[in-house]
């Protein structure tokens, strides 16, 4: 194969639109998208190259037709040596708005360097590349058939970290990750959405809408080149980007083989503090996050308050009224410490949906302020002061 042009003047021209980089840096960064189409995301091998001879000598030495050590890695980075697959990345990422960042910018999410030669080439993003860690940042994940109490826990957690000022991190996927970017979105908070496929494609479909919102005040962040397509692998990939980011990973509902997991692992071999959120221990739906407590030694997570003691207390709790919320208050309104009643009335008196109902019910069970007696009804409980 023909070696790609990386002097100054090609990159320069082939990044415009896409990025600005100092005229010393063209090169490099080009290099560098070249690398993201070649190798998928944690490509060892590519990563240790690149860390050995620089992205611009590195990517000749790949393209080169020499029998060395890189021959194995070779045979699966030709296929996709296509300077057309390049230039279609760059022309897809100007059509949707998207930016590069590379290791050398200053904004770099440096936690990523951790990941050592599994760290990403380059990051493809739309929104604002501000740093994660100018902030603390939780990374909230979980299931994507999350039930009404996981959805409810993981957007009571987004809220208030979101609005006193901690960075959320997570998916996008439908279910927890879905809820907590929502919850971050809605206190005006920065939240990250890391995506295994290409950023110019909206992914679950569902979520266009979000992740358009997410990079109006965020940002929206993958690995993989515009246009690429998510698959499963790039799914467990993406998880590592996740736990890496981090100061904290909080698993809110997954199940026993959920993809959650994979983050969790990550989290714990980076060092990052890990925590999962209780829920029934007859609830298949929380089986993985039970998992975390018993077998990855994570801290149980039952409010912001634990998370942000994990964090090691940086950002204090926004102030609200008798530390209650407005649908909290309602709830306890609806409930009496004499008399028992059961979710549909409770949910009649509050006006609130029954899974609504459900899933507030059992927050204030965790939160101390509701228990449910041997009858099956539902009692407020009289906190001190």
């Amino acid at each position: 194969m023909t070696q790609p042009d990386l002097s100054m003047d090609a990159a320069v021209t082939a990044l415009a639109g896409v990025d600005r980089p100092r005229d010393r840096d063209a090169s490099e960064t080009y290099a560098r998208v070249w690398w993201s189409v070649l190798a998928e995301p944690g490509d060892g091998a590519a990563g240790e190259l690149v860390a050995r001879f620089g992205p611009e000598d590195a990517l000749r030495i790949a393209l080169s037709d020499v029998d060395d050590e890189w021959s194995s890695a070779r045979s699966r980075w030709m296929p996709r040596a296509d300077s057309g697959a390049v230039r279609r990345a760059l022309d897809a990422a100007r059509r949707a708005g998207a930016r590069l960042l590379v290791p050398s910018d200053p904004r770099w999410p440096s936690r990523l360097h951790d990941l050592g030669t599994h760290a990403p080439h380059v990051l493809w993003l739309r929104g604002d590349p501000e740093p994660a860690e100018s902030a603390p940042t939780v990374a909230i994940v979980g299931a994507r058939a999350a039930t009404p109490y996981g959805e409810a826990v993981a957007a009571d957690l987004a809220a208030e970290l979101a609005a006193s000022g901690v960075v959320v991190v997570s998916g996008a996927a439908y279910g927890i990750d879905g809820a907590a970017h929502r919850a971050a979105l809605s206190t005006e908070g920065r939240t990250i959405a890391f995506l295994a496929g290409g950023v110019d494609r909206a992914y679950p479909r569902g979520h266009e809408s979000l992740l358009a919102s997410i990079a109006k005040s965020g940002a929206v962040v993958s690995e993989t080149p515009c246009g690429a397509a998510p698959t499963k692998w790039r799914f467990l990939s993406r998880n590592r980007l996740i736990a890496a980011v981090a100061d904290a990973v909080i698993v809110v509902e997954a199940g026993h083989r959920s993809g959650s997991l994979n983050t969790a692992a990550h989290a714990a071999q980076l060092g990052r503090a890990l925590g999962a959120v209780p829920g029934p221990v007859t609830s298949a739906a929380s089986a993985g996050s039970h998992r975390v407590l018993r077998e990855f030694d994570g801290v149980c997570v039952t409010s912001a308050a634990d998370v942000r003691e994990m964090l090691g207390g940086p950002v204090a709790a926004p102030p609200t009224p008798d530390g209650r919320t407005d649908e909290t208050s309602r709830l306890l309104d609806a409930l009496s410490s004499r008399v028992g009643r059961d979710t549909e009335d409770v949910a009649r008196r509050a006006g609130f949906a029954y899974a609504d109902a459900q899933a507030l019910l059992g927050l204030a069970e965790l939160d101390g302020r509701a228990a449910r007696g041997e009858d099956g009804l539902w009692r407020s409980v009289k906190r001190g002061r």
